[in-house]
């Protein structure tokens, strides 16, 4: 074995003894004796979506399916190929506006966790009675910046989105993307929607928000700092991030869902679940910007 591969392959052995350890103790407090689920649970009682609400053999080799917001397009699937590594567990991401993906979720949409960007979409669902509330947890806090794909044109301030040469700025659609709704907060706080309104672009999301400025149809984006993070080393482009205070709290979190007719892997969604919050999950969150309350953000390009 070369020196390059032996660290990596104790770090994959320590890992996978990390995440057998969550696995045990997802499935000590599921009741059950262990999280290998050859096969699924069996037709459920209807008891909560916590257990599985349908014929467990229809989900027997299929991956876990997770709906996650859109500013997770980049961490999660490292962190997706981190579990699997660790756990021998596949999951599927479905990626969206946290306000849509709320909506099919509470309708029936199979999906057996819901990662949101704001938490309020996670009480619709728990009401809605589409996943189990006693699941919730936070796993990060979001920041906002200003991205631009040409740096000279990046204002420094909120306030420098009021000149005129800058024609098109885009954000998420406000009504259904937490991270639009935070831009849209943001610049109604610092005095200046009044002037960017007339101009303002709208993504379906906020990675779709990021898409206007990269194409070169905005020259500015309010984005995730997630999103700007990936581009980070692009040789023009740039970012500034924007105040928290001028926007409610960007509080961002994950519950266990019913995972739609054929039943839900409430085993394999609570070991997700717990990996996140791992420091090995956390860790791969932080490289991507998402932070914990009294985390530092990396500082503006």
């Amino acid at each position: 074995m070369s020196e390059r591969s032996s660290p990596r392959s104790s770090a994959l052995r320590a890992l996978t003894r990390f995440a057998a350890a969550l696995i045990a103790v997802a499935c000590t407090a599921a009741g059950v004796s262990a999280c290998e689920n050859k096969r699924s649970s069996g037709p459920g009682s209807g008891s909560g979506p916590g257990t599985s609400s349908g014929s467990g053999s229809s989900r027997v080799g299929e991956p876990l399916r997770v709906a996650a917001a859109a500013d997770l397009a980049n961490a999660f699937p490292e962190v997706g190929k981190a579990f699997e590594a660790a756990t021998g567990k596949k999951v599927d991401f479905s990626f969206g506006s946290t306000g849509l993906l709320s909506k099919q979720i509470s309708e029936g949409a199979p999906f057996d966790v819901f990662a949101a960007a704001n938490l309020s979409y996670v009480d619709d669902v728990v009401r809605a009675n589409a996943c189990d509330g006693s699941t919730k947890q936070l796993y990060a806090t979001g920041r906002i910046v200003m991205w631009s794909a040409d740096k000279s044109v990046l204002p420094a301030t909120l306030e420098g989105l009021r000149d005129k040469k800058l024609a098109k700025i885009a954000i998420a659609n406000p009504d259904h993307a937490p991270y639009g709704l935070a831009a849209q907060q943001a610049l109604t706080r610092a005095g200046v929607w009044a002037d960017v309104k007339p101009r303002a672009v709208y993504g379906e999301n906020v990675q779709q928000a990021m898409m206007f400025a990269q194409s070169g149809n905005a020259e500015v984006a309010i984005v995730a700092l997630s999103l700007a993070l990936e581009h980070r080393s692009d040789a023009h482009g740039g970012y500034v991030l924007i105040d928290a205070e001028l926007h409610a709290p960007l509080e961002q979190a994950m519950v266990i869902c019913r995972g739609g007719s054929a039943g839900n892997k409430p085993n394999e969604a609570r070991a997700f679940l717990a990996f996140v919050a791992s420091e090995p999950g956390h860790a791969i969150m932080r490289k991507y910007g998402f932070l914990l309350p009294g985390e530092t953000p990396p500082p503006s390009k």
